[in-house]
């Protein structure tokens, strides 16, 4: 995915510089907001208290759109690859930015303090009429208030006490540029409780850095991908398959594939033959299978969608039917071990995705009460047919209120109301009631208090490099908008540090709502 870095801070902070850094140094496009304004004045001689008051026209005639309909009209005219736009100068221009172009946008705010500028504004020099002090040009009320884009920054780099070279590796640092080249790897998601973590948002979150997508599991399991206008449910195919459409999908020998819902969603998504492998010896369910489990949704609260009743045939060796029986699936099958083992020797990256959560492990959790295969990170693998040794990464996705889902679904330690979820965060009880409800058969969902015991434990079963950490907003409703880390509640700071020491792994990606831009990134891979 092509980046759009959205430059922005007061004059005098070093945007410019920074623009014109990552054009030489990384090959990004420069879009200038400035030539754009003096084209609309069309003097020959321009000013900035002229460029000023253009701007400020042309956001309250637009409501802001102006810049994001400038960089549409390049990339129609074919201004393709990283593009940089320096500079934005009010929320709305950069509202309009990831509307147009989603989560390609990182909104990257450079400042200083005001004496700092002040200093800098007197030294510079420009083409154009200046104005006479930083005093006059803050009188421009937009230029006033350019401070408060750093409350909706993806990135803060305050240039104070750092000359430009700081600069530069700072930013760099944060939109990955420093990072060394590597050869083909596996990233894998796994769930760290009972299932309903969020994977499906984390996964649809990372998906644009990888080129192939493999999805483990049965259609027992079904996850959310927030895709505005709508919301996106996934249940066999992979979270990321439309966030980026480009990535190869492979769907691996271990798993065990409803032909009915398979077909809707490859109609639902376009996804092409070319791109789709299916394994010829994936498991496929048959009605019989969905009726065999017709007692289970009772007794142990299982989704009955036939997944345990069609992989106990696979062991049993009985009455098989597998992918490569079914004329429907012909068009898609292939050899996904040759396809996987290609990838990993090309060099490509490959993010595997699980499913459901680890204490819900045929093996491990609590029997009977757990679903019908190892959802652990070596068992997702080993459903995909990948080798533990091509394995970079394991990112273990955990609630801070785990959930299970209604009636004899099993043990949960701590067990709690939505109504005392909704008294501690400050979030509407209703609402919750509502929305935790399970993808698949739209259940209600149990709650109960963060477990540390099952996180230690899920730890010690996963050895996870990093942990995903999604509704902090449970934690407390002033998480809901925060977009960094150092803007989340100084309880929830405490509660991810216990998180790190506790499971061994970093909190490196933290979701604080259901929403395109909910994903605090703390990654430094």
């Amino acid at each position: 995915m092509d980046r759009i870095v959205v430059l922005s801070g007061p004059i005098a902070s070093g945007k410019s510089r920074v623009a014109e850094w990552l054009r030489t140094a990384h090959g990004f496009s420069v879009f200038k907001s400035r030539e754009i304004l003096a084209a609309q004045i069309g003097k020959s001689e321009i000013d900035r208290a002229g460029l000023q008051r253009a701007g400020e026209a042309l956001d309250r005639r637009t409501k802001g759109r102006w810049v994001a309909d400038e960089v549409l009209r390049q990339r129609a005219h074919g201004v393709k690859g990283d593009l940089v736009v320096d500079a934005a100068r009010i929320e709305l221009q950069i509202e309009a930015l990831r509307k147009a172009f989603g989560r390609g946008v990182i909104h990257v705010h450079v400042t200083a303090s005001d004496r700092e500028l002040a200093s800098r504004y007197a030294k510079r020099k420009q083409k154009f009429k200046e104005l006479n002090s930083y005093s006059k040009v803050r009188e421009s009320e937009t230029e006033a208030r350019v401070h408060e884009l750093a409350n909706v920054a993806d990135v803060i780099i305050d240039t104070d006490r750092c000359d430009l070279d700081d600069v530069y590796a700072r930013v760099g640092a944060h939109l990955g540029l420093n990072r060394p080249l590597s050869g083909g790897y596996v990233d894998v998601i796994v769930g760290g409780q009972y299932g309903s973590e969020g994977k499906g948002q984390i996964a649809g979150y990372l998906a644009s850095e990888y080129d192939v997508l493999v999805r483990v599991g049965g259609a027992n399991a079904g996850h959310s991908v927030w895709a505005e206008p709508r919301i996106l449910k996934f249940h066999l195919l992979p979270s990321g398959t439309v966030a980026n459409p480009n990535a190869q999908i492979v769907l691996g020998p271990g798993a065990v594939i409803s032909l009915r819902v398979l077909l809707r969603e490859i109609s639902e998504f376009g996804v092409d033959a070319s791109r789709l492998a299916v394994d010829p010896k994936a498991m496929v369910v048959t009605p019989d299978d969905v009726n065999a489990e017709g007692g289970i949704v009772k007794s142990i609260g299982s989704t009955g969608q036939g997944v345990g009743a069609a992989t106990a045939r696979k062991v049993r060796r009985q009455d098989v039917r597998l992918a490569k029986d079914f004329s429907d699936l012909k068009p898609y099958l292939a050899n996904t071990h040759n396809i996987l083992g290609g990838a990993l020797r090309a060099n490509r990256r490959v993010l595997l995705e699980g499913t459901q959560g680890t204490a819900l492990s045929l093996h491990h959790g609590p029997y009977p009460h757990v679903t019908s295969r190892d959802t652990t990170s070596t068992g997702c693998l080993s459903e995909a047919g990948i080798p533990l040794g091509s394995v970079r990464k394991i990112l273990m996705v955990c609630r801070t209120y785990p959930i299970r889902v209604g009636g004899p679904s099993g043990p949960m330690k701590g067990e709690i109301s939505w109504t005392e979820v909704s008294r501690r965060s400050g979030l509407d009880a209703r609402r919750l009631r509502t929305q935790e409800r399970t993808t698949t058969t739209n259940r209600k969902r149990r709650v109960g208090e963060f477990d540390w015991e099952l996180l230690r434990w899920a730890s010690d079963l996963n050895r996870p490099t990093d942990i995903a950490l999604t509704f902090v907003d449970y934690v407390s409703k002033r998480n809901h908008d925060a977009r960094r880390f150092d803007q989340l509640t100084p309880e929830t700071v405490l509660f991810i540090e216990e998180i790190e020491r506790v499971s061994r792994a970093k909190v490196s990606l933290i979701s604080t709502r259901f929403h395109a831009r909910a994903i605090i990134d703390r990654r430094n891979w």
